[in-house]
């Protein structure tokens, strides 16, 4: 069984690569086909060991959480049809559908019991492990201190899975949707480990399913016909092109051989519009660039460094004149659209200061601990190959020197997976990076500088009042009094300075007018089920 198994594999991915070298399935065959550029190399396609938005792209067509996103970002209900807390908000009882996995054996609890425990095994080494420590024992379970049994999820019955919470979190429906909650077909992880994702092996509960992995190149994914969403899919197949480069994303668009890109260049924004008419697609997002500081090394680890660097950065210069239009300067982390945070935000103490004076006061803090003329501030700054970062770098850098020709930072540009997995390493000194919300709840930034964070926490912040703050926010039913809670929690990290909030991002996408059902939202999520091409309808 397991070698016709690998044998049809073969014959499938043979069979794409043929049609994949005509145009990537699109050209020259009568099957419906959607084309996406996605904006980086695809490292893995396991949702528990995946932290790349780009990855999710694909990810989020292939597997189905309790919950799933809408078209326009909101869960709504995926494996589960209902569910129901009890009256402590602590207990949460979802009922699964009756759904199936591509290979034709039944999705049940004991499927999501499993991969709740599975994400916190030790030996994955989930990145995003720590954002499932709001379920009970979680994080005991992740340290070793406890065995999976005592993890707070169970299955009552086959169809019937219960999640017990550390605490309340009313945004858990939200939470979900996210890809690290996703099921994972245990008959495959067992059988073939971490090639469970490879072509020939895999195993989906999604509308579409893996035929295809070129590394480097593009994937390949066809309709899953029992899956969850694909009676409504309209396209057969979704080709995902990894387009790093500009020139190569629009020659192909111009080529008419790509249907949807996630980002484009920024400043030329007016020039793309004008080449491809109505392909622009731009809305608020729940996105922030911010640059972290290798606290763990020296003079990282000197406050009055990491403010002076800080105040350096002419944001306003970079969002007018460098960016994508729509992009605003950054003062504080948590972006402006998020919910659950209706209370005055907190911003950086120098916002409103000119900019003259915000050179003097750096200059002053980078004297007062020991640098200047005679001992010259070197450091490197790294940052990410795509979007608008490498035309922001050099302005980076010629703000710093005018704090003084003392102040000598070198640029680097990075591969952007390869930047990320030096960030989670805590191999930089200061570093680009970005932010895209997980779900729509202020905590899913805050938790990212907690201390027990993790690899997500790249500089290393320890705070003992920052963690209690957020630890105290965690058990406040009251939203107002917990959206205080955050307030006081991010004013305080703002002036420690583990992070430099630099702008909160619109959505940037290329979507062909003649497609149908996109919906721009500030989660930018856009699953390959929901679209459609003018002329065309699901089968």
């Amino acid at each position: 069984m397991k070698m016709k198994s690998l044998l049809a594999g073969a014959a499938s991915a043979i069979m794409v690569a043929a049609l994949a070298a005509c145009g990537g399935g699109g050209s020259g065959s009568d099957v419906p086909t959607l084309r996406r550029g996605i904006s980086a190399k695809v490292d893995t396609l396991d949702p528990h060991k995946s932290s790349a938005a780009w990855e999710n792209i694909i990810i989020g067509d292939m597997m189905i959480g309790l919950t799933t996103d809408d078209a326009d970002g909101k869960p709504v209900p995926g494996m589960a049809e209902s569910w129901e807390v009890d009256d402590t908000g602590t207990v949460w009882t979802f009922k699964l559908g009756d759904y199936t996995w591509s290979d034709g054996t039944p999705v049940t609890a004991e499927d999501f019991v499993f991969a709740f425990r599975r994400i916190q095994d030790p030996t994955v080494a989930s990145q995003y492990a720590s954002m499932l420590w709001l379920v009970k024992n979680a994080e005991k379970v992740n340290n070793g201190d406890l065995p999976p049994e005592e993890m707070g999820v169970r299955a009552i019955d086959e169809k019937t899975f219960e999640i017990t919470l550390e605490y309340p979190a009313p945004y858990l429906p939200g939470l979900l949707s996210h890809y690290t909650t996703f099921p994972v077909p245990r008959q495959a992880v067992e059988t073939y480990g971490d090639a469970w994702i490879q072509p020939q092996n895999i195993v989906v509960n999604g509308p579409y399913k893996l035929v295809y992995w070129r590394t480097g190149d593009q994937l390949v994914a066809e309709k899953n016909p029992t899956g969850f969403g694909a009676a409504e899919a309209c396209f057969d197949r979704v080709v995902y092109f990894e387009i790093e480069n500009e020139a190569a994303y629009e020659n192909k668009i111009s080529a008419g051989e790509l249907d949807i890109n996630n980002a484009f260049s920024g400043p030329r924004q007016s020039e793309i519009e004008a080449k491809f008419p109505g392909w622009v697609r731009t809305g608020p997002g729940l996105l922030t660039t911010y640059w972290s500081y290798n606290q763990q090394r020296a003079p990282f680890n000197d406050v009055r460094v990491r403010k002076a660097l800080s105040m350096a950065l002419d944001r306003e210069f970079m969002v007018r004149n460098v960016m994508t239009p729509g992009f605003q300067a950054a003062y504080s982390f948590v972006p402006p659209e998020m919910s659950n945070y209706d209370v005055p935000r907190p911003h950086v103490s120098w916002e409103s200061m000119p900019r003259a004076e915000r050179l003097e006061e750096a200059r002053r803090l980078l004297q007062e601990a020991g640098f200047g003329p005679s001992n010259p501030l070197r450091f490197e700054f790294t940052h990410r190959s795509t979007g608008d970062n490498p035309k922001v770098a050099p302005v980076a850098q010629q703000n710093w020197a005018e704090i003084g020709d003392w102040v000598q930072p070198t640029i680097v540009r990075q591969d952007t997976k390869v930047l990320y997995a030096r960030l989670r390493q805590n191999d930089f000194q200061v570093s680009d990076g970005a932010w895209l919300a997980d779900f729509d709840d202020p905590i899913n930034f805050l938790y990212l500088l907690q201390s027990t964070t993790g690899q997500q926490n790249y500089g290393r912040y320890a705070n003992a009042e920052y963690d209690a703050l957020l630890n105290q926010s965690n058990l406040e039913l009251d939203l107002q009094k917990r959206a205080e809670i955050f307030a006081r929690a991010e004013a305080l990290m703002l002036e420690e300075y583990p992070i430099t909030p630099m702008w909160v991002q619109v959505t940037q996408n290329l979507v062909d007018p003649a497609l149908t059902g996109w919906e721009d939202n500030a989660k930018d999520i856009h699953r390959s089920r929901f679209l459609c091409r003018d002329g065309l309808k699901a089968d």
